[in-house]
């Protein structure tokens, strides 16, 4: 009976490990989509002027 317990609460604890991984590389991936579509969107932003020649005029 013991052993049947301790087995239970391994497998429980290697559900809830496996589960927090899921969620870890879940998080890792819509972190770098969101990444992803804030450099795409800023490609695709029409720029009014650019920082590189305001850095050059202030140098």
């Amino acid at each position: 009976m013991y052993e049947f317990e301790i087995s239970q609460i391994r497998s429980a604890e290697l559900i809830r490990r496996a589960d927090e991984e899921r969620l870890a590389r879940e998080a890792a991936r819509t972190r770098r989509a969101a990444r992803r579509e804030a450099r795409h969107a800023a490609e695709n932003e029409p720029h009014s002027f650019s920082l590189r020649r305001l850095r050059s005029r202030a140098a």
